[in-house]
């Protein structure tokens, strides 16, 4: 039987597209970001299992470990385990961050 998830099980604010969702069972999580204000984007941190970007809207420079890439609409970023990486946006942006593992695990850098 299918899982249905409310919009109010994970949103975190009531008209943008925000919020997180811990898998369990499903053996994934998921960020649902949406920002409107350049700048935006978490500080450097590492997690014990990948994290997959998927951008729907706008753009952001991603620092992966050494590197820096601008990704936009359209693009995948797959960032490895244990791999220092922060984004900032360049203006209104909509991503799916997906962590493959049952519960958010997150270790910050700075």
């Amino acid at each position: 039987m299918a899982r249905v998830i409310q919009r109010q099980e994970w949103a975190a604010h009531p008209t943008l597209w925000s919020g997180e969702w811990e898998g369990g069972d499903a053996n994934v999580t998921l960020i649902l970001h949406e920002s409107i204000e350049p700048g935006h984007g978490p500080r450097l941190h590492t997690h014990p299992y990948p994290e997959t970007f998927v951008i729907e809207e706008g753009r952001a420079v991603f620092t992966v470990g050494e590197e820096e890439v601008e990704a936009g609409s359209g693009q995948i970023i797959v960032v490895p385990a244990n791999t220092p990486h922060k984004f900032r946006t360049l203006g209104p942006m909509k991503s799916i961050h997906i962590h493959a593992s049952p519960k958010f695990v997150t270790h910050w850098v700075e």
